[in-house]
């Protein structure tokens, strides 16, 4: 992937991005999406060094300054910590039951070091804004906010209130998750008939062409086991066969080799489906095959062997991704250790992979405990409601396919799942999708893709707000 062209002294920078800033002239509602954008990237929102606080207070003036209620915009969170959530309310008509607009303010860590410029400094060039946070997922964050303003500034009354939740710890970094405690401890504020969140469901750029309008309905079970051995151990210049290690790397073995059996659901079967008609040849046939109402096996085997992405749609996925072992170089190993995550397919019980793994490690010294719970993230329906408006926008702005998606990851989206409310992963803003460099080095969106993200979302509140996308 290329640097941005951004090295040497600050001179030369400041130079590239006023050049830049001069080539392109920008509506009022660009401006603005694009200064929201500029001051929260900004704001250090990690777990170890930033606060959301800071980012959620200056959303929070953002919106009160556009007339918003100060008594509509709260920052709150659990007492003591140093990373709140914004939560703001946007008053309609009252005919419809709310809806949930969701985006995270924290991010991962990010060195200075790792990066080809500073991630907490936002920068336009090239045609891209970088920093941390860019795609993952402030980019909603700033969009969200700059929608608000934009329909306030237009006196627009939509049919319902719009709910506006920029939350804490979807990433891991902060003491707590701000969604899970809204939930528990402010629920009526975010109660809502469905969400629409950023965090999920980005447009797909392939082979600089823009291919399709995800849409993420559902979302894979997020569980984590160890695999433990014990052994007496003993002094490593006498050797024994019942080796905690040994018997555990050929436990690890047995289930490298494993593959859960393939299965379907609404979603993932409209997704091989529609997918089939963006593809040519071999594939097209495959994942045509693979959405019929009896999938064929050797289509569903040649599309689990070309791609992980497939693969993972296919099936609940486990793999080892930690290792311990051992404690001292001269004596035999008196414990070894694997932590293996499962992405599991929605509906799956735990306690079903869990009895699946003991049955492939197939050997009674080898524990399986669970480490992380399963938490449930049922499938959102594909209703006309939330349907046919992102069909419409879609088509009225980009004229793309729209394409449901069960996520292989997971987002804060299961919390709200789990407590009944349906979500759809919508976010606006399209990424190649061989460039993606959410949590990685000299994250960036295209310039223009922001933008039209900014209009795509604006539209589709209205459209699903009673104004039909215009």
């Amino acid at each position: 992937m290329a640097e941005p062209h951004i090295k040497g002294n600050s001179m030369n920078l400041v130079l590239v991005v006023a050049l830049v800033a001069q080539a392109q002239t920008l509506s009022p509602n660009q401006q603005r999406a694009r200064d929201i954008f500029e001051q929260l990237i900004n704001i250090n929102t990690t777990g170890s060094s930033g606060s959301t606080t800071l980012a959620a207070n200056a959303m929070a003036k953002r919106l009160t300054d556009a007339g918003f209620p100060a008594a509509d915009v709260q920052v709150l969170g659990r007492e003591g910590s140093k990373n709140y959530n914004l939560v703001a309310r946007f008053r309609g008509t009252g005919r419809e039951k709310p809806i949930l607009l969701l985006a995270h303010l924290d991010v991962v860590e990010a060195r200075r070091g790792d990066w080809s410029l500073d991630p907490f400094t936002f920068v336009e060039c090239d045609g891209f804004f970088y920093g941390r946070g860019t795609q993952d997922i402030k980019d909603g964050d700033a969009i969200l906010v700059a929608t608000l303003v934009r329909l306030k500034q237009e006196g627009y009354r939509p049919n319902r209130d719009l709910i506006l939740a920029l939350t804490t710890g979807e990433e891991g970094g902060s003491d707590y998750n701000g969604v899970e405690w809204l939930l528990a401890h402010r629920r009526d504020l975010i109660d809502a008939a469905y969400v629409l969140n950023m965090d999920a469901g980005d447009p797909v750029i392939l082979s600089g062409k823009r291919l399709m309008r995800p849409v993420q309905a559902s979302e894979k079970v997020y569980v984590t086991f160890k695999l433990e051995v014990h052994n007496p151990g003993g002094h490593s210049s006498l050797p024994t066969r019942d080796n905690a290690i040994y018997r555990l790397a050929a436990a690890l073995g047995r289930l490298s080799a494993y593959e859960f059996s393939a299965q379907l659901n609404e979603i993932t079967r409209t997704f091989f489906q529609r997918m089939a008609g963006l593809q040519q040849g071999q594939l097209a046939a495959d994942m045509a095959a693979v959405a019929s109402p009896s999938p064929d096996s050797a289509a569903i085997r040649r599309l689990s062997d070309i791609s992980p992405l497939y693969n993972a749609q296919l099936r609940t996925t486990c793999v080892a991704t930690e290792l311990l072992g051992g404690h001292a170089e001269n004596a035999l190993p008196q414990t070894a250790s694997a932590t293996v995550n499962c992405r599991m397919l929605p509906g799956t019980p735990s306690e079903d992979v869990q009895n699946t793994l003991s049955r492939v490690v197939a050997d009674t010294a080898v524990k399986v405990s669970v480490v992380t719970a399963a938490i449930p993230s049922p499938p959102s329906p594909l209703t006309p409601a939330i349907t046919d408006p992102i069909e419409r926008v879609t088509k009225r702005l980009w004229n793309i396919p729209v394409v449901p998606v069960m996520e292989t990851g997971a987002t804060d989206g299961l919390y709200l799942r789990n407590a009944g409310i349906p979500v759809y992963g919508v976010s606006g803003v399209f990424i190649d999708i061989n460039d993606v460099r959410a949590h990685g080095r000299d994250e960036r969106v295209g310039v223009q893709d922001f933008y039209d993200g900014a209009e795509y979302i604006y539209r589709l509140v209205k459209a699903v707000t009673g104004n039909g996308g215009r």
